[in-house]
């Protein structure tokens, strides 16, 4: 199974451009069709391998346990490190529908007290304890995985939640572990313009207004 962990603060930020300025500091950025949307996740062969040839998830995928989905390629890439670290070998690209996402979003809570959210601790932890999904805002990623000033959203699912993501939401799972290994390549050589050019193409999420401020966006 993948983990989840908070980037450290210490991480110098990329260099910000006009294009990372212009983005809303928390927001959704995903592939997308009228009915789907692409979350990405790396498992270790066992269960990587077999989800993208079935196109489900195998029983073996434990789905009483907590799983982290991400819709940014490459803050994917930062977390399993292009595919090489070890149980996250396999990257997948999960085809989910968007009515299940948003559900996800709508049943869902920080995964970290705030303040100007929350009406104090107690109250914050209550409603973590009763959501099946819960949000943290980590720092996008340029190429070369540093942090960009604007944040990338990662959806934890469990409980209700992760039982519908495997069973009933997935529509497709690919196995896109070789694009990862290409783009990484590229970026190596530093060929950034072909990188950048092969990173699937993800825009800005539509939600309702006030749909995302219980999470703070």
């Amino acid at each position: 199974m993948t983990e989840n962990s908070t980037p450290p603060r210490a991480e110098p930020e990329a260099e910000p451009t006009a294009e990372s300025e212009a983005v809303p500091r928390c927001q959704i950025r995903a592939v997308h069709t009228e009915s789907t949307v692409t979350v990405y996740q790396a498992y270790a062969p066992g269960i990587g391998v077999p989800a993208a040839r079935e196109g489900h998830f195998p029983s073996s995928w434990q789905r009483d346990r907590m799983t982290w989905i991400k819709p940014s390629f490459l803050w994917m890439m930062y977390r399993c490190g292009w595919g090489t670290k070890e149980r996250q070998e396999t990257v997948l690209a999960v085809e989910i529908t968007r009515e299940g996402f948003e559900w996800a979003l709508k049943h869902s809570c920080l995964s970290h007290y705030d303040q100007d959210l929350h009406t104090d601790p107690a109250a914050w932890k209550a409603r973590l304890k009763r959501t099946p999904a819960r949000v943290q805002w980590d720092p996008e990623r340029d190429l070369h995985l540093r942090p960009l000033p604007h944040r990338s959203l990662q959806l934890g699912l469990t409980g209700e939640a992760s039982r519908r993501y495997a069973d009933e939401w997935t529509v497709s799972i690919t196995d896109v572990t070789a694009l990862a290994r290409t783009v990484h390549q590229h970026v190596r050589a530093g060929e950034l313009d072909v990188a950048r050019h092969l990173l699937p193409r993800e825009r800005p999420y539509p939600v309702a207004d006030g749909a995302l401020a219980h999470l703070g966006a």
